[in-house]
């Protein structure tokens, strides 16, 4: 039988922690959290639900989790962020491919995602069908380290699991519009870390190109007035990180 370790970086969590760490306790023969210094409760939430808890500083996304995989004590890894909920569908995929060993030539799974967005999953607009690689073989792969939008790269073959994890991202709009300040930020140092340009006339067409991207060509239209919500928002993350690159490049 597959003993399964599921990780977490965490800070200031404790609105989201309970109700992932629940979702995880019936599948997880271990939960990882890596705590970045929290001054609320969190840590101690976690502990008192039977977490592993490490404290280390906040040096990146990447670097971060991948310290909490090099805690595990499994081979198998589930990775999964705080505001995130496995399904009851999931639970039993994994329970199941646990029971059975699982076929030796797989070292990863994509992971279906649904996004919970002001009161409603959304089904289009680019985030209807996201899949993400979360369980994976650490033996044979890690997360890159790159400052935001982290992603895990595993050497071997990678399968699809059908049941789904939630993503509670948003309390709303306002926390949206903190995220977004946030993570444009932290997306237009890696451009500039890299030598990445942008040309300043390329700031007014992003916007309604990703709207209409997002809202039309992607059906955002379809998940009613929360879908118009997030290709506004999707559009104002995609012009702002190009905005902000411009705007702390040294040669512009």
């Amino acid at each position: 039988m597959i003993r399964l370790s599921a990780t977490l970086i965490v800070h200031n969590e404790e609105k989201n922690i309970v109700r992932c760490i629940e979702s995880l306790r019936t599948v997880a023969d271990e939960i990882v959290v890596v705590d970045s210094i929290s001054t609320d409760k969190t840590a101690e939430i976690c502990r008192s639900l039977g977490c592993r808890v490490f404290a280390r500083e906040f040096d990146g996304y990447g670097t971060q989790k991948q310290f909490a995989i090099e805690c595990s004590s499994n081979s198998w890894v589930l990775s999964i962020d705080a505001d995130e909920v496995i399904t009851e569908e999931l639970k039993n995929e994994i329970l199941e491919w646990k029971r059975t060993g699982g076929a030796q030539s797989v070292h990863g799974f994509r992971i279906p995602f649904s996004l919970y967005f002001m009161g409603k999953i959304l089904q289009h607009g680019g985030v209807g069908k996201e899949l993400h690689l979360r369980l994976f073989n650490r033996d044979h792969g890690g997360f890159t380290k790159v400052p935001v939008h982290e992603g895990i790269r595993v050497n071997g073959t990678v399968g699809t699991m059908r049941g789904r994890i939630v993503h509670y991202s948003y309390r709303d709009i306002s926390h949206h519009l903190e995220k977004i300040n946030f993570y444009t930020t932290r997306a237009a140092e890696g451009y500039v870390s890299r030598g990445k340009h942008f040309s300043r006339c390329w700031v007014p067409l992003k916007f309604p190109i990703s709207f209409f991207t997002f809202y039309v060509i992607k059906g955002g239209f379809l998940d009613g007035y929360p879908g118009f919500m997030w290709s506004f928002l999707a559009a104002v993350y995609a012009t702002l990180k190009i905005a902000k690159t411009i705007e702390i490049n040294p040669n512009r």
